[in-house]
């Protein structure tokens, strides 16, 4: 089974509120949001511990937010993101300016 985690970024949210797990036959696929990038990072840490071993970020984290958690998890998990310059849900603006 190919544990990974997609882990969103916005005001407001709890990570133990907005989380699921979307199974199949050969995936679980965890979904968690966060509001700040210091539980992005700690959940991030979670899902390693669980075993997932890909994790994708949504386009709200800006690239200090996607550095912060590639430190977070080593260099043995793949970190993806999602990438907006600028997200149209947060004014235009980067995760960077918002969740730091």
């Amino acid at each position: 089974m190919f544990e990974c985690a997609f882990i969103y970024v916005a005001a407001g949210l709890d990570p133990e509120k907005q989380r699921a797990v979307i199974p199949s036959d050969e995936i679980n696929m965890n979904v968690i949001g966060c509001s700040t990038y210091a539980q992005a990072e700690e959940i991030a840490k979670e899902m390693v511990a669980k075993g997932c071993t890909a994790i994708e970020l949504c386009a709200g984290f800006g690239n200090e937010g996607i550095a912060r958690i590639k430190r977070a998890v080593g260099d043995n998990i793949s970190v993806g993101a999602v990438k907006f310059d600028y997200h149209p849900a947060f004014g235009f603006k980067s995760g960077d300016e918002m969740f730091a």
